[in-house]
């Protein structure tokens, strides 16, 4: 277990250092230099998103990518904007974070049997990454996965997430199902024998402002995901 914590802890600094997508190179340092007048005093981090938790959770949690004026901005992913309110709001009470609130790095948060990566380390224009840097950013995915060998529950937030996760099940030859499962929030499947796939709506302002995700249907989801880590499932 503390080789793999030390290959994580390598593998975020290679993340950090990423310029594959010139793309989203450009975006996210235009971005942090023009700003949003809100945030005009801040300094940006401006580079791809680590991901960060605990080394030895059973819950890993999936998103899409930092948000350009959220993770882009503090250097943590769904740290700064509507979508961690919410998510560190419920992961707190649900007991996997020891603070309900998340706003810059350094802010005291941490997190207790779970852990955050994303599809994507650099924020995306509209939200909205291509083929191509989706695919530049999946190795680093595939590494993490094998590197957290205690997973019970990978919940992944949003389709792109869900879609990914499949994908590296895939890869590494630890996808154990017959047909492919389907997304849908509060769907369920075995990804293999240890681990379960839980799938979740996104909590972007989109989804929650227009009741799409409401906070009882994101309550479930985690209280499924307590209930397989406790061997209820």
């Amino acid at each position: 277990m503390k080789d793999n914590r030390t290959q994580l802890k390598h593998l975020q600094e290679q993340i950090i250092r990423c310029t594959k997508c010139s793309r989203l190179v450009e975006w996210r340092e235009k971005v942090a230099k023009e700003k949003v007048r809100r945030f005009a005093d801040e300094d940006y981090w401006g580079k791809p998103i680590p991901s960060f938790g605990d080394f030895e959770a059973k819950l890993l949690l999936v998103g899409l990518a930092p948000a350009a004026h959220g993770g882009n901005r503090t250097g943590r992913i769904f740290t700064g904007d509507r979508s961690g309110d919410w998510l560190f709001d419920t992961l707190h009470r649900f007991g996997f974070a020891n603070q309900s609130d998340s706003s810059a790095r350094g802010d005291g948060l941490a997190l207790h049997n779970c852990y955050i990566t994303a599809a994507l380390r650099c924020a995306p224009p509209q939200n909205k990454p291509k083929k191509e840097e989706k695919e530049n950013c999946f190795p680093y995915l595939l590494q993490e996965l094998q590197l957290l060998p205690n997973l019970q529950v990978v919940l992944a937030l949003g389709k792109i997430g869900f879609d990914t996760v499949l994908k590296a099940y895939q890869e590494i030859g630890q996808a154990d199902f017959d047909r492919r499962p389907k997304f849908g929030h509060g769907h369920e499947s075995k990804l293999n024998q240890q681990i379960v796939l839980l799938a979740s709506y996104h909590p972007s302002q989109q989804n929650t402002f227009t009741g799409k995700l409401t906070q009882p249907m994101f309550d479930a989801v985690f209280k499924r995901a307590k209930e397989i880590m406790s061997g209820n499932g």
